[in-house]
């Protein structure tokens, strides 16, 4: 495939914007390659400005699970922009979505919406901080909740340690609250929870963001016990998962309540949406109605909004997340068949999302993702990009399905596999 005129844009792209993306993973610099450019995408296919087709298991990161542009989305958005794309004031679409929400959530009473995951996660955080009246805040290990300062932190050495930056721009005493665990490691939540100090801990109920992998029997409820036993607010992050490893999140899939939830992404249908969900009496520290102050100039944009609202009522309409299921699971079958017979490859799929990772045994925290071989995944990627698939191009994403994907589409991901793995040589004996 040829990629001049991508190759020619990202050469204009870095005399005018930092490293001539808008975000850094679609630099393509993990893959050691020039990022492609796109010019539409539809259904499961996206074009780049060359010409060149790709089935795309990207899906605009998650919020594609309808595939792309949706003509019932369009013709509502359509509608919606006519009468103007911002107000600045309330607006009927911003209840119905709520409601909408709740319909769909039972144990969310409330919800705020903002512009991007980022903004949901730092309210959530503050809002805990705020009723619990509480500073320290516990995440996991390769969980990411956005690019705030109190979240870009990494692990230092022992148990339950405390954070330190990862990131040059953030001051060290900014995340000096900020401890972190590895996933699916409940014994240093216990210790990290037992002074009683701790206002939240938030966790990715299956994280996306190493990569798929998923919670161990037992993590999550355990993590719900310890912060009933420690008055510490229990936030799941559901801005990659919400709706996408079941129709009811991860209180559906594993029958526990967070005290808070965040969301983005499916949301809100590929429109710049962000939400905060759950109890009415933690929701309600919320300004004007409380003293934690939160506030956006776009946020419950109408046409946003009704992107979001129309996603959602398709999705449930139409059972959707069901049809992908109904597809995915002679898909998952083969590549964990693939895998058994093949050293060096392991799968992990949660609902609709998952990983092929370059390692003998799925990882189940970050360190074991970091012992992937990650030449060999960039080799994979190649491959899978000059034969017409776009994978998200790094080891450490998760891949989407949409309801747009096909039989066939799934069995070319198969075949492709299956050449890569007897090009590479890593048949089991």
């Amino acid at each position: 495939m040829r990629r001049d005129k991508s190759k020619n844009l990202f050469e204009k792209a870095l005399k005018s914007i930092p490293g001539g993306v808008d975000s850094p993973v679609r630099a393509f610099k993990s893959v050691g390659l020039n990022p492609i450019f796109i010019e539409k995408a539809e259904g499961q296919f996206i074009y780049d400005v060359d010409g060149n087709k790709y089935l795309d298991f990207v899906l605009t990161w998650g919020p594609a699970i309808l595939g792309h542009s949706n003509e019932e989305v369009f013709r509502e958005i359509k509608l919606v922009a006519e009468k103007g794309i911002s107000f600045g004031m309330p607006s009927p679409l911003e209840v119905q979505l709520a409601e909408k929400v709740k319909s769909m959530l039972p144990y969310i009473d409330k919800i705020r919406f903002v512009n991007s995951g980022t903004e949901a996660t730092m309210t959530a955080i503050r809002l805990a901080r705020g009723y619990t009246k509480r500073d320290k805040v516990l995440k996991f290990n390769g969980c990411y909740h956005g690019h705030h300062d109190a979240l870009l932190v990494q692990a230092g050495s022992g148990v339950a340690t405390f954070g330190i930056p990862s990131t040059p721009g953030i001051p060290e005493d900014t995340v000096k609250t900020t401890l972190t665990c590895e996933y699916n490691d409940l014994d240093c939540v216990k210790e990290a929870l037992k002074n009683k100090d701790v206002a939240c801990v938030i966790v990715e109920p299956v994280a996306g963001n190493m990569g798929v992998v998923k919670p161990e029997e037992g993590f999550l409820e355990g993590l719900r016990k310890v912060c009933d036993e420690t008055g510490t607010l229990l936030i799941f992050d559901e801005v990659m998962v919400g709706f996408r490893i079941h129709s009811q999140g991860a209180y559906g899939l594993f029958n526990i309540t967070p005290d808070l939830a965040t969301f983005g992404k499916v949301i809100g249908g590929g429109m710049p949406v962000g939400a905060v969900g759950g109890k009415k009496e933690i929701m309600d520290y919320l300004a004007p109605e409380g003293p934690v102050y939160q506030a956006g100039t776009l946020s419950g944009n109408p046409v946003a909004m009704a992107c979001g609202l129309k996603t959602l009522e398709i999705y449930e309409r139409d059972n959707v997340f069901q049809e992908i299921m109904n597809i995915a699971k002679d898909f998952y079958a083969e590549v964990e068949e693939i895998c058994s017979k093949t050293k060096g490859i392991s799968f992990n799929y949660v609902g609709t999302m998952f990983t092929l990772f370059f390692r003998d045994r799925a990882p189940k925290n970050l360190t074991e993702v970091n012992q992937c071989d990650f030449d060999r995944f960039s080799r994979f990627f190649k491959f899978m990009l000059d034969n017409g698939i776009l994978l998200p191009p790094s080891q450490y994403e998760a891949n989407f399905l949409s309801v747009k994907h096909t039989k066939a589409d799934l069995e070319l991901y198969i075949k492709l596999l299956t050449e890569f793995v007897k090009k590479e040589g890593l048949e089991e004996a």
